[in-house]
Parts: structure tokens; sequence; C-alpha cells
């Protein structure tokens, strides 16, 4: 197999909604690279991508495919990804592994909100773009009205490269603006004929040819002069000012094709091969702490790893992109997220569900290794001493919960197996083991993503599961001031048990004085594993009871906020003050004060105004404007507390405070009253008294179920 040095070397990520193409798009790329001696088709499942058997029966990309093909002698490395965000996992690493992205648009609808939806997630990664215009050939093609949506999205950056003359059911023919020719294909696509430009295009073509050499020469101070002077750059000149301005984000140049009937590709992957930035030429890689590194074939090797795989029979596979020098088979390399060495003992060249075994990876390739048992998603393995670490990828916060259970019982370790190795796959698939809710909680970004997870645990790990609603991770507090005291005495025969506690309890704020009431001997700040603090006071004084039984005291008090007192949820932000008690000296001992603690703060606490909490989270949601209303309307109805509308770019972005208990099942409810069109995220926010009906409902249920 070649090895390409880093200039010949172009990485690619494509882009799209779900239907835009891009699947076919890398087939036919594929087949013009002599790879595939025939085209595979996404109808008959036989393609390259698709190649997993969810992929093949419902027709649409769930997984980040990595396929690579040669183009007069460039190296194209292309990064298929899924068309839905409930994938974002898959999307961005493409992102960050590719220096370009390959933005398809399908002619029939333009720019879809899908695409704008990933476009919002890969934009950071300030990777150079080409818009692919797919599907002309279809008889609903509108490339005025395609055109229009690009250049409302992306402004005048977006630059027509390729017009087609006859959009629709005849495609044949596209007008190259920067070589000024027309492309004429035959029936069955492929290799086009070289026409002039027929005499009823040549005024519309040299406008947009005129267009295309000023934003060439925008990019490159001697271009401009040079254009001024003569009004005309020649073909080489307005690659380089094109290239720059793609590497700088001036520039997006907008190309023609029908990938089903293999039209525009070829000249598209020249264009990749010329003009694109290669691997050498891209953005640098950024380290945690934001240095640059500048990618040298003979320096250190460094490596990092963008995804992970669970393939059967083969165990887990990692794919990297190779940030320096040359990483050879054999190699020792140190992760230095997790500070383990790891043997490289085979390294493979992937290609689809292909892998080919090579003896390196140099600068700027794409590769992959197998069974590395310390490495995972988002690691920099590195050699030489060198202990960088690359800038990992953003994965978004999770915005759908569900709880799992198995149909059948004594397969909760086999399900146990099958998350670990989805989770390994997958940062944005997270499991919880909720002691607390005594329930298994998936977390995903929407309803496919966790269809997806289901179906997976089920067909491949041989667990049949169910989805049912999560209970909400309540919590208690108070709002005043209680005082009681207890008094635990029993005598049985032999040695008895006698231990009394006098204790205050009041909320906890950082803000609110403490109690001048009691002399504090001691003072214990604890960070509560279920969220915020308890203060713990010693205001003991003439050795009422000893210092020894202290810690007794404080551990029958945490047992008592764990188990919860009013609906079973755990106690937060509360402080204790005990100041008096009573021990006896031959029968007190630790279990006594520890039972005398949980009573006296249980009595206390219920006479200080008790309050159940609930979990808010800070909701984000993006829609077209049209859709404002309904989106409203239904949030309103959640409880949520609307905290601005502002807008951004093509939609209006909505912030709201919305309790957990509200948005269960919140991505359908949003996909239906928006077609798809409207995405959101979330992240917790904080904890915060429920209604007063709330409280209410959940007293009685609670005390139904005692």
């Amino acid at each position: 197999m070649n090895t390409y040095p880093p200039e010949k070397i172009r990485n690619l990520v494509l882009l799209g909604a779900a239907g835009s193409g891009k699947t076919t798009l890398a087939e036919t790329m594929m087949f013009e690279g002599g790879v595939i001696k025939r085209r595979g088709s996404v109808d008959e499942g036989n393609t390259m991508s698709d190649s997993h058997p969810l992929e093949k029966e419902k027709k649409h990309s769930y997984f980040l495919t990595l396929l690579h093909t040669d183009w007069r002698g460039h190296k194209l490395n292309i990064l298929d990804t899924p068309g839905y965000d409930d994938f974002i996992e898959a999307i961005l690493a493409g992102a960050k592994a590719a220096d370009n992205v390959l933005l398809v648009v399908n002619a029939q609808h333009g720019m879809e909100v899908g695409s704008e939806i990933l476009w919002r997630y890969v934009e950071p990664f300030n990777r150079p773009a080409v818009i692919v215009v797919n599907q002309l050939d279809h008889e609903k093609a509108n490339w005025e009205e395609t055109l229009e949506s690009i250049k409302h999205k992306f402004g005048d950056k977006a630059v027509v490269m390729q017009y087609p003359v006859n959009p629709g059911t005849g495609f044949n023919k596209i007008v190259d603006l920067l070589k000024m020719t027309m492309y004429a294909f035959g029936p069955d696509g492929g290799k086009p004929e070289k026409k002039d430009i027929p005499p009823e295009e040549q005024e519309r073509a040299g406008e947009l040819h005129n267009q295309l050499v000023e934003m060439a020469a925008i990019n490159d101070d001697s271009l401009m002069e040079k254009y001024f002077e003569q009004g005309e750059l020649s073909e080489d000149e307005m690659r380089e000012g094109i290239r720059k301005g793609m590497l700088a984000g001036d520039i997006i140049p907008i190309f023609c094709v029908s990938a089903a009937r293999n039209m525009g590709s070829g000249r598209l992957m020249s264009f990749i091969s010329n003009v694109t930035p290669s691997a050498k030429d891209a953005h640098p890689w950024k380290t945690e702490d934001g240095k640059e590194i500048v990618g040298q074939p003979d320096g250190d090797p460094i490596l990092f790893v963008f995804k992970t795989h669970l393939e059967h029979h083969v165990g887990k596979i990692s794919y990297f992109r190779t940030v320096s020098g040359v990483v050879h088979a054999g190699d020792e390399l140190l992760n230095t997220t997790t500070d383990e060495k790891e043997k490289l003992p085979q390294i493979y060249s992937p290609n689809g569900k292909e892998r080919t075994a090579v003896p390196a990876i140099p600068v700027g390739d794409i590769g992959a290794a197998v069974k590395l048992k310390n490495t995972h998603t988002n690691n920099t393995l590195t050699k030489g001493g060198n202990k960088v670490r690359i800038e990992p990828i953003p994965f978004p916060q999770p915005r759908i919960r569900v709880a799992l259970e198995v149909v059948k019982q004594g397969e909760e370790e086999k399900l146990a197996a099958a998350l670990h190795a989805l989770t390994e796959e997958d940062p944005t698939l997270i499991v919880e083991h909720s002691h607390e809710l005594k329930q298994i909680i998936l977390y995903g970004q929407g309803e496919l993503h966790l269809g997806l997870a289901a179906w997976r645990i089920q067909h491949e790990f041989g667990v049949e599961v169910k989805f049912v609603e999560p209970k909400i991770p309540y919590r208690e507090t108070i709002r005043g001031e209680g005082r009681a005291q207890y008094r635990h005495k029993k005598q049985s025969g032999g040695a008895g048990q006698f231990g009394e506690v006098h204790l205050y309890v009041e909320p906890h704020d950082e803000n609110r004085p403490e109690k001048s009431d009691f002399p504090i001997r001691g003072k214990e700040e604890i960070d509560l594993e279920w969220g915020g603090k308890l203060v713990f006071y010693n205001c003991i004084v003439g050795g009422a009871i000893d210092a020894k039984f202290m810690p007794s005291i404080l551990k029958g008090i945490l047992g008592k906020m764990r188990d919860g007192l009013l609906i079973g949820s755990p106690v937060r932000d509360v402080r204790v003050y005990v100041y008096d008690g009573k021990m006896h000296p031959v029968d007190s001992n630790d279990i006594s004060f520890q039972i005398a603690g949980a009573q006296a703060f249980r009595q206390a606490f219920e006479q200080a105004q008790p309050i159940v909490l609930e979990p808010i989270y800070e909701v984000t949601v993006y829609v077209p404007e049209a859709m404002l209303g309904d989106v409203m309307t239904d949030l309103q109805s959640r409880r949520a507390m609307i905290m601005g509308i502002e807008a951004d770019k093509n939609f209006q972005r909505i912030r709201a405070e919305v309790p957990l208990s509200e948005l269960y099942k919140y991505s359908n409810t949003l996909r239906s009253l928006t077609q798809g069109r409207a995405t959101h995220t979330r992240r917790f926010l904080r904890y915060q008294p429920v209604p007063g009906d709330v409280q209410q409902k959940l007293l009685k249920e609670a005390a139904a179920s005692a």
C-alpha cells in the first residue's frame, strides 16, 4: 500500500442532513478512485460505508465510517457521518480527525435545518469547507432556491464554482467557473466531454467568473494588486487565492454533482486534491493548554484517538490521526491521558469494514490499532518523552434520559457488560446505576440514539431490554429552624445502651451567619455525595458528651439525611448544632449516640418547615421563527421560566429554566411540533423548591407506597 507525504493527503468529513446523499457521494468517489469496480447503492444495502445490518435495513447512516481512495497521486481520507444530530458523537469525531468539511446539500430542499444544526456543532472546529449541491438530476431539483438558501446561511463567503445548466430530470451539463469550461456528461456519467460555454450562458458565466476572481484576489495582497493591474488572474493564481480564502474561513466554494449518476464527482475530487488544504497546510492541532503542534514528518510520534469501535471477533478498535512523526507497528507509546504504556503490535489502514495491515501511519494520515487495553476516545499517545495532550473533542451534554430494565430476570450482568461496551464506543451515551432511584438511567442525545442502543443491546449482546420512565432525583431541605432532644435508653440484661443528644438545625446558606447562641468548639463542613452540604457544629461544653461520641452522632444524622424524611429523598444544605446531651459512664457507646443523633435530627427537621427540592435544567431551544409560538406554548405548559429569546443566525434561541420532571420525552415533542426543524440542549442548573401542589402530590405518593 502506498505511503503519502502530508502534502498529498486530504482528510475530508462528509456532513449533511439525512437524505442529502453523503454515502452515495462517498461510494462514487471510491469508484472514481478505482478502489471499487462497481458502485453499490444505499437502497441495495451494498455500499462500502453503510455496512452495519441496521444501516442496511433502515437505509440511513448511524455510525462514522472511514474510507480512503487515491486521486491522481493524492490520498483522500473520507469520513462519512450520520445525518442526524442524535449521533453527534460520530459527527464530532469525524470533524476532529478531518482537515476539511464537505457539506452535502440536497438540491430538492436546499440548506435544510438538519444541515444547519450539524454545521453549528462543527463550525467551532474552524475547518475549511466545500459545499456540494447534490441530486441536481432529481425532478424537484431547484438550483436557484438552493443557492439562495446557502447564501442566506453563509453570505457572500459562499462562492459559486460551478452551476448546472439544466437541473432536473435532464441534468447533464455543468459550467465550471474556474476553468471557464462546460462539462457535458453521457447518460451513465463518468468522464465528461469538455465543451465551450454556449453563447446563451456566456454572460452569466462571465459575471460569476468575475465574482470568483475577486474573492480569490481578496485573500492575497499580491493577487489583489495584479488583479487591479490586469483585471484577471491565471487559473493557478485563482487556486492559490481560493485555498488561502478557505483557510481563512472567507471562501466556501460551491460545486455541483449528481452522486447517484456519477456526474461532477471527478471534477470535485480534482479540486479537493489541487486546492483544498492538505494535512500539511491545515490549521495546526492544539494541546489542552492551547499550544499549537506543528506536525513534523521526522518529529516524535504523536497520535490522537478520535474514535473507538468494538467489533465481535476482533475486540476494541482505536481509530487515530497521526499528528506528528510516524507511528510504526510494534511501537511502544505512552498514553499521556492515562499515564499507561501501550504497545501497537499491528496498525491498519481502515477502509469501511476492511482493514489492511501496514508498517506505518505517517503524519497527517489516519490509522487504526486493535486491542489497546488502556486507551480510549480523546486519548493522546506519544513517544520520546513528549507528554503533550491533544485538546479533546467537546462532546455535548445529554438531551434525554430513560430508565432501562431487562425483560428477563437474571440478565443484569449481561446488560452491564453491554452498556460498558456501548459507552466505551460512544462518550455521549452515559449510564448511571442510581442506588438512590434504584434504576439504571441511560442518557443520550435523542430517541434515535437511545433506540439504536436498545437495538444493539438486544441483537449484538443478546439482552432484551425495555425503556421506562425514569424517577426524578428529588432532594429535601428546610426553610426554618428546629430544636429537639432525644434520649436513647435500652436495658435488656448485661450492658445497656444510653445516649442523649440535644441539637438545633437551620438551613445552610453561604450568606447566612452562623448561630451565635452556641459556643462553637468544632466545625465540620461535609460535601454530600448527593449534592449540597452538611455543616456539623460541636457546641458541647462541660463534657456533657465525650468528644469520642461526636462522630457517632454525625453518622446517625448522615444516615437520616441519606434516607430522607419527607418522601425518601436525600436531605441537603443543613446546619446542625449539637449543644448538649448526657452520657452514662457504663452504658454509653457509639450505637447509642448514633441512634440518639438520628432521632433528634428527625424531630428537629420536622419542626423546621421541611420542603422538597426538584432539579432545574437550563434548556436552550433553537427553533425557526415561524414555529416560535408553538414551542413557547409547550414550554410554558412544562412550568418553564423563559429567561430570554434572541436571534441566532437563521434561528431563534430560547433560553428557559425547566424542571427535570417536565422534560421526559421532550425531544419527541419538540420534533413533532417543528417537523424536526428544532433542536435543544440542556444542562443541570440547580435545585429549587417545588410548588406547594406538587409537594402535596409527592407526599401523598410517598405515603401510599410506604
